[in-house]
């Protein structure tokens, strides 16, 4: 039987041709690979990246209670896939606009970290500090609720894909201005 999780290393369909992709070793590479018998194109998967925000107040890490899944009901940092053409910073600060309401200015990169636990895809998440500088605070189609915690008042049900990692470090006292 197959994961589902890992099947996202395999394309089905060779975006040049359209024929059915097979799974081959490739020796050179030792490794497996999507690879289309017709005209030999080879599937390389590639991480998606996602860019997030820590945004302190007072002592406090804002959070946001993911509205959809994966995760529903499971608290993250304001974060989000970065598009294929913009910076990162701008789509961190861009999703926090969307997830928050809030208007911030990226301060700088915090830290990366892979994640291999999202049904999505593996990834990596870059993690940058960021100040409010604008908008108002509140729920949104993405996020039913937003809250500020201490570090003792930590949510135990957390996102996967990092977020986890990265809020116990927070409350563990990394990144702390």
């Amino acid at each position: 039987m197959t994961d589902p999780v890992r099947e996202w290393r395999f394309a089905r369909y060779c975006i040049h041709c359209g024929s059915p992709m097979a799974r081959r070793y490739l020796p050179h590479e030792e490794r497996e690979r999507a690879v289309c018998p017709r005209c030999g194109w080879v599937y390389y998967p590639q991480l998606k990246i996602a860019a997030g925000v820590l945004i302190e107040q007072n002592g406090r890490l804002l959070l946001a209670r993911r509205a959809h899944e994966p995760c529903r009901g499971a608290w993250n940092l304001p974060a989000g896939f970065v598009e294929a053409d913009e910076p990162p910073e701008a789509a961190a600060a861009r999703e926090a606009q969307e997830e928050t309401g809030l208007e911030v200015r990226i301060v700088g990169l915090l830290d990366a970290r892979f994640y291999d636990d999202d049904p999505r895809g593996n990834g990596l998440l870059l993690l940058y500090r960021a100040e409010i500088i604008g908008g108002a605070l509140h729920p949104t189609t993405e996020a039913d609720a937003l809250r500020f915690f201490a570090p003792h008042e930590i949510p135990t049900l957390l996102a996967h894909g990092a977020h986890d990692q990265v809020i116990r470090a927070w409350a563990a006292g990394a990144y702390r201005a």
